[in-house]
């Protein structure tokens, strides 16, 4: 071999060697990781998935993340107290809130972190169901057999349970009265669901819960903005009376359905309790209540749709209709608490939904020309 050649072998060989190196490095960075990886993976998953095993665990005040860790360890809910140390900084998650907590063995990282964040067992969200504002009963029926394991019928079923209903009232008696119970209210409840997001931690839930948690959700808002009044009165054919909070919350829907913008809604409350005012009044004659009444959803009332005989017709009646046609919103609430000071007696919402309002019939005929009867 020529000393060319012996040369040109050593630098082989030095490159077989370092390919070598790096190869057996990169395999054992692949192996170091995926150990890694397992470590951690198993280390913040539960202890035990299947466990049942409850215990109660005491969080001091002013713990820290790795005293946190310790306690947690120690009492056997989680595998590694370091492991939950990082979770909790990797997480920035700081705000622990002291106390007595029943924890399990069954819980991740996740779970244990938010239960301690917020002072109460945290549970992961199985459904979420959306009731938008203005929402009637048969809606909220359509949206709970869209979004939840839940049939039309058993909702709708037991908007019609006297017994349940009853039992409601027993249990929400500020809040709930007799009125719903009128012959001629359609859905006792209606309107009383109130309209948000509500997440549901149960795979199957139960109906009444999901009812029972609608109507805690408009006691804390609706029921709770009326009450905290001196009293809401309103001047009918001359006379004032308090209005009830079923009666409330029926005013608020009108404006709910009829509202098509924040500012209108306080005109609008001022439109119908002027109109109620007169001696004798004026019926309020507000379409949203004639569709009601027909059970029907339209894009337009007809002529021939304003004679339907029914108590909530209010172009056959003077007042207001028996109960709610829909679940108000807290605009349409407050706006209702608090009516624009007007003498606008009518008013019209032309093709693009802007509401145009009037003192006189005369006005309101010249805006019927001017935004509806040319367009």
């Amino acid at each position: 071999m020529s000393k060319y050649e012996d040369i040109k072998f050593s630098k082989n060989v030095s490159s077989y060697l370092s390919l070598f190196v790096i190869a057996t490095l990169a395999i054992l960075f692949v192996i170091a990781a995926f150990s890694v990886y397992v470590y951690v993976k198993s280390g913040i998953e539960p202890l035990d998935s299947d466990s049942t095993e409850v215990k109660e665990v005491k969080i001091e005040q002013g713990s820290t993340a790795d005293e946190i860790g310790e306690v947690l360890e120690e009492e056997g809910i989680i595998k590694s107290g370091m492991m939950f140390e990082y979770y909790l900084k990797l997480n920035s998650i700081t705000n622990y809130q002291a106390g007595n907590y029943e924890l399990s063995p069954s819980m991740d990282f996740e779970k244990i972190a938010k239960t301690l964040e917020t002072g109460r067992i945290y549970q992961e969200v199985q459904h979420r169901l959306t009731v938008p504002e203005g929402y009637s009963i048969d809606e909220i029926a359509d949206q709970m057999a869209e979004q939840l394991p839940i049939k039309k019928k058993e909702f709708m079923d037991l908007m019609n349970d006297e017994s349940y209903i009853k039992s409601l009232i027993e249990e929400y008696p500020d809040m709930l009265s007799d009125a719903i119970l009128d012959e001629e209210v359609k859905f006792p409840l209606e309107g009383y669901l109130f309209p948000a997001t509500y997440d549901i931690v149960e795979e199957e839930p139960k109906v009444k819960d999901i009812v029972e948690q609608m109507l805690d959700a408009t006691k804390n808002n609706s029921y709770s903005v009326f009450n905290s009044s001196e009293g809401y009165t309103m001047t009918f054919e001359g006379e004032t009376k308090e209005l009830s909070f079923h009666e409330f919350l029926t005013l608020s829907s009108l404006v709910e359905e009829e509202a098509t913008s924040l500012a209108d809604r306080s005109k609008i409350a001022s439109v119908f309790l002027n109109r109620m005012s007169e001696t004798p009044a004026m019926p309020l004659q507000t379409d949203p209540t004639v569709l009601y009444a027909l059970g029907e959803h339209k894009e337009r009332t007809l002529f021939e749709d304003l004679e339907v005989e029914d108590p909530y017709n209010t172009y056959n009646i003077t007042g207001l209709p028996p109960g709610p046609i829909a679940s108000p919103g807290m605009e349409s609430v407050q706006s209702t608490m608090n009516p624009s000071n007007t003498n606008y007696y009518y008013f019209l919402a032309d093709s693009e939904g802007n509401n145009h309002f009037a003192e006189t019939f005369e006005e309101h005929t010249e805006n019927r020309e001017k935004y509806i009867n040319n367009n």
